[in-house]
């Protein structure tokens, strides 16, 4: 047996590569290639993998998780059945883990899946949480207590599309290659093109991240020249939903099921966290005459719950004769047994004895790390949820805000920055933060070291920024998420957290756009398609009640990941007199709690702090006093089953209640990522006496929850009419007589009438005047002495603050 990145020497059994030089072969073999000789042996190859374990190294018992030990034991008992087998994973193995892996730096994971002989994996983003370095230096490393005592991963990791940007070499082995049972076995891998946005630009600013496909095909025509029978790509990156029949219409997840090269056998993939065991036809396999012409495309979903299975039959020319694919569960749930109303999980394996005792003893380490009190909360602050249960990261939270909050508070020292305002993530909080509880759910419970540890488990830093009004509006729509390339990327929508005192509303509307040029890909140009996506426009931010201004700087506080520009938030990275505190965001929490809720339970805070307002399409820009106003809101419910939430809406006017209206407060059953939960139709009268030309602010509350958001709504100046009259129509040139003229200017709403009028003779001013309060807007002019022929006498008001302006129909004078 014989295993390592790209060290074959070509097989005996390779098989024909179809490029074009090769088809007169491949019509001309069809025959002999489709039917194997009768008496030819063959050999049961057996991939089982994994994906997206994020360190979940003990049994959950309460749930399917069923941790280290037992994913162990299913391996090691499969491989028993059938030692021809590879044990491989699709990425994200550890980062983003449980308290008790996270707090040892993941060795532990390393350590037990090690003992499960993992073999080989994709790069997943998380593997690089801490940096290209970090990857390569600790967790690739040899193990050494000394020198690195939270390292030694002794599976190979691969990827393909990344590329050293000063010398285009690989950043890790592209490829990694076995025998087994006398068949080669050959893998590539891959990771998202979103990595960029996904984990801190600044631990891989030395890697160039290049297409999947493209990257894949390339590598993979290599190995079958190497001589591999099996070619099987670990892939980073998956599909958006379970549904076989439709994941390969459009999108990233499709261009990959459809564009990557007939030498892929299978694709091995994860980062969706979704379990799904499909299969795709391969047109060039069939016109070869192939035994088997479908290619697997499957993912265990995520936490060691299952173990993708591959089965292939390979006889002696490296010809693929059978294949079988399923999905392994590692338990099964069993019902209640009355009066009990809890199920339970029994593992389908067994529980392999040495990883048992890796997962027992970083148990037992973390117990005593973790075990520390920090403070106590009166209500558990959630992560937004859809109706299923499942984290909506497109819903604002309290578990998001509350974290911005104490990131700002942990930054508003002058040494720190002075912060202002603080974002959060929403992808980097990894649980709710519910505390310990007592036995019958209710509050308030204590928090643990442990409990505030795994909702932060990157250790991130906090940095501080100069940002404009401005920059900071364009940060808030870059959750209507753009990729470098603007294409819409898997996650469409990202609402941030934001800290106390900090308020927006926004619109959104669906939009057609194109894509930029891609480089990676010379013979494609994407920027010729156009797609559908929707956008969103900030239209008002408030702080502490005073709206932000575009022009001004303020101080802002991200962590490190958001700093450089993560989760496509690419604004952040142009912040001004960035500074990087030093303090992490875990030990912010710590202190916050220490300060405001060791002794007195920390309150949640349920207001919502970014707010839909939408006005119809056929809305004026203004209104007249007495007139309605009438528009929607979203976003008025955070999500969660125990948040609370608010029955109505209510409208005022400097304190004066125009009208409340009810929430519909429903979670929809989709996981498409938004904020449209908490949805009200607004229509409300305005007062007769609201001052024109100006603007008013109505005042959108929600009693339970504490939701106060602004919309201000313009006043439109009165109309006005004016009417002139000369003291005679007819003239005499040679008498002394005096034309005056009489001007009456009024208005609606019993405007007051000030402001400039101008006489003119035809297009020519001959008089003006200003109307004064005390005037009511008459005013009697002298016309100065016009000559002969008939005069076209006009008048025209210039208007007011609060007076739109008018002219008068013209009377004619006729002067003899």
């Amino acid at each position: 047996m014989r295993a390592g990145p790209r060290s074959a020497p070509p097989s005996p059994r390779r098989r024909i590569a179809l490029g074009a030089s090769a088809l007169t072969v491949a019509a001309l073999a069809a025959s002999a290639l489709a039917a194997p000789a009768a008496n030819a042996a063959t050999t049961d190859i057996q991939i089982l993998a994994t994906n997206d374990f994020h360190g979940r190294i003990l049994d959950n018992t309460g749930g399917l998780e069923a941790g280290a030990a037992v994913l162990s034991g299913a391996v090691k008992q499969l491989r028993a059945a059938n030692p021809n087998t590879v044990f491989a994973a699709a990425g994200d193995l550890i980062g983003a883990s449980t308290f008790e892996s996270f707090i040892q730096h993941d060795k532990p994971t390393i350590d037990a899946l090690n003992e499960a002989g993992l073999e080989v994996s994709a790069v997943g983003n998380h593997e690089l949480d801490q940096g290209y370095d970090d990857l390569v230096n600790r967790v690739m490393a040899p193990y050494d207590a000394v020198t690195n005592p939270y390292g030694g991963a002794k599976w190979q990791y691969i990827a393909a599309n990344l590329k050293m940007k000063a010398t285009g070499d690989d950043a890790v082995p592209a490829t990694w290659i076995k025998t087994v049972g006398g068949v080669e076995v050959g893998f590539v891998g891959a990771v998202t093109e979103d990595l960029p946005t996904l984990v801190s630009p600044g631990g891989i600013t030395d890697i160039r991240v290049e297409g999947i496909v493209q990257s894949v095909n390339t590598e993979a025509a290599d190995l079958v020249a190497e001589g591999a029978d099996l070619v099987v790509m670990l892939v980073h990156e998956g599909a958006p939903s379970t549904d076989c029949a439709t994941m390969d219409d459009s999108g990233t997840w499709a261009n990959i099921i459809n564009e990557v090269s007939p030498d892929v056998d299978a694709i091995v993939s994860g980062h969706t966290h979704l379990a799904y065991n499909c299969s795709f036809p391969v047109a060039e396999w069939a016109s070869e005459g192939r035994a088997v012409t479908d290619r697997p495309v499957v993912s265990a979903g995520q936490y060691g719950m299952n173990l993708n299975q591959l089965v292939y039959t390979v006889d002696d020319a490296g010809q693929v004769t059978a294949k079988t694919q399923q999905v392994l569960a590692l338990e099964k749930t069993v019902a209640p047994v009355p009066p009990s109303t809890t199920p339970t999980y029994v593992p389908l394996y067994p529980v392999d004895a040495a990883t048992a005792a890796i997962a027992t003893d970083a148990s037992a380490k973390a117990e005593v790390l973790g075990a520390v009190e920090l403070g106590k909360l009166a209500g558990g602050f959630n992560r937004a949820k859809f109706a299923s249960g499942g984290e909506n990261r497109g819903g604002e939270s309290t578990l998001g805000n509350l974290v911005a909050e104490v990131q700002q508070w942990a930054t508003e020292t002058p040494e720190a920055g002075a912060a202002q305002i603080a974002f959060m993530n929403p992808g980097g909080l990894r649980t709710d933060m519910l505390g310990t509880d007592p036995g019958n759910g209710a509050y308030p419970r204590t928090l643990t070291y442990k409990q505030a540890a795994v909702v932060q488990p990157f250790a991130n830093t906090l940095v501080n920024m100069q940002l404009t009004g401005e920059q900071i509006k364009k940060v808030l729509e870059q959750q209507w998420q753009r990729d470098a390339l603007n294409k819409v990327p898997t996650r469409n929508f990202l609402r941030l957290g934001v800290s106390e005192g900090f308020e927006y509303t926004y619109t959104q509307k669906e939009v057609t756009e194109y894509p930029l040029d891609d480089p990676r890909t010379p013979d494609v140009n994407e920027s010729l398609t156009a797609y559908k996506g929707t956008r969103g426009t900030v239209t008002g931010m408030w702080l502490n009640g005073e709206p932000i201004d575009p022009a001004a700087t303020y101080s802002v506080t991200v962590n490190s990941f958001l700093s450089t520009g993560g989760d496509n938030f690419f604004e952040l990275a142009n912040g001004a007199s960035k500074r990087d505190t030093g303090k992490v965001d875990l030990a912010a929490m710590v202190d916050y709690l220490a300060t405001f809720a060791e002794t007195t339970p920390l309150p949640v805070d349920y207001a919502q702090h970014a707010v839909e307002v939408a006005f119809p399409a056929n809305a004026p820009t203004a209104y007249d006093p007495g007139s309605a106003v009438a528009f929607g809101i979203k976003s008025w419910a955070m999500t969660a089953p125990t948040d609370v939430k608010d029955a109505e809406v209510v409208v005022s006017l400097d304190g004066e209640r125009l009208g409340a209206f009810p929430v519909d407060n429903s979670v929809n059953t989709t996981t498409v990522l938004n904020d449209d939960y908490g949805t009200a139709a607004v229509s409300v009268t305005l007062p007769d006496d609201v001052p024109l030309g100006g603007s008013v602010e109505l005042r959108l509350t929600g009693a339970t929850t504490g939701t106060s958001v602004v919309v201000p709504v313009a006043i439109d100046r009165a109309d006005s009419t004016t009417v002139g009259t000369p003291n005679k129509l007819f003239a005499n040139s040679k008498g002394n007589g005096v034309i005056k003229y009489t001007t009456t200017v009024t208005a609606q709403f019993g405007a007051e009438i000030t402001g400039a009028i101008t006489v003119y003779d035809g297009d020519e001013p001959i008089a003006t005047a200003m109307l004064t309060a005390p005037s009511a807007g008459t005013v009697t002019l002298t016309l100065p002495k016009l000559g002969k022929g008939q005069h076209e006498l006009s008048v025209a008001y210039a208007g007011s603050e609060t007076v739109k302006p008018s002219t008068s129909e013209p009377v004619t004078l006729v002067v003899k």
